[in-house]
């Protein structure tokens, strides 16, 4: 499954698209040079079961250890992520 990532000034998004539909997305919001908001995980019925939420998270924290940015977890997926797996809270 191939994660992409789009970016523009403030908002951000990984998503994983499937001839040429978007099946799964994650959206963060920019809050200064060095926090992202993750405010929103959704999976379609076509993915479910697949681990592919976790896996838009886990992109979220390679994305932030590569450019030394936190991350805050609003999103109530992606923060029940970081409290399963200990290993990468290093970016909160």
């Amino acid at each position: 499954m191939e994660i992409k990532h789009t970016e523009t000034d403030h908002k951000g998004v990984f998503y994983i698209e499937q001839n040429g539909q978007k099946l799964a997305d994650m959206t963060y919001s920019k809050a200064g040079d060095s926090l992202i908001i993750i405010d929103h995980t959704a999976v379609s019925d076509q993915l479910r079961g697949t681990g592919a939420g976790k896996q838009l998270v886990m992109k979220a924290v390679e994305y932030s250890r590569k450019n030394h940015l936190k991350i805050l977890p609003l999103c109530p997926f992606a923060k029940s992520v970081f409290d399963k797996n200990p290993e990468i809270r290093d970016v909160l």
